[in-house]
């Protein structure tokens, strides 16, 4: 008798967000509908990384949250998503296919409507050299590494924002 591979339990989280009505997963802009943490109405995020999984859970992640989110899995698509998204603040994979995460921040910071946006860098790689974080830092890129938890996303996403007034 041939037995069915069992298949695999889903992880306290996907119960936690398959259970969430989607009227919080997309943006909310009405404050009394707004999820549990708060986020000011109308934060736009834009998410850059070449693992479509990260970029599916982050967004899904911070739209709970109350950003509203944009997704890129590439450098040009990126850029064309800032020129029209206009984002308040990225989340960037540093290791990327054919053009990196640093060249996206270089180019970003050379336009002067985009040389002050925040910028927190996302890399599973963790052995970045010192040459590559100094230069992080003077493009004014936070730099964070992955895996990340729920929390650990907002409260990135928490100290790249300035403090509502």
């Amino acid at each position: 008798m041939l037995r069915r591979a069992r298949e695999p339990r889903p992880s306290k989280l996907t119960r936690a967000l398959d259970r969430t009505p989607l009227a919080c997963v997309q943006p909310c802009t009405d404050t009394a509908r707004r999820p549990w943490h708060g986020a000011p109405p109308l934060v736009k995020l834009l998410i850059v990384d070449d693992d479509a999984g990260v970029v599916q859970t982050f967004a899904r992640m911070l739209r709970l949250d109350g950003y509203e989110v944009v997704t890129a899995l590439n450098v040009e698509a990126a850029l064309r998503a800032i020129e029209a998204f206009h984002p308040d603040a990225l989340l960037l994979d540093l290791r990327m296919p054919q053009i990196d995460g640093i060249a996206l921040l270089r180019e970003m910071r050379s336009h002067d409507d985009q040389r002050d946006t925040p910028v927190a860098i996302v890399t599973g790689d963790y052995f970045v050299d010192d040459t590559t974080v100094c230069e992080l830092r003077r493009l004014g890129a936070e730099m964070y590494y992955k895996p990340l938890w729920f929390e650990d996303l907002v409260e990135i996403i928490r100290r790249l924002l300035p403090a509502p007034r």
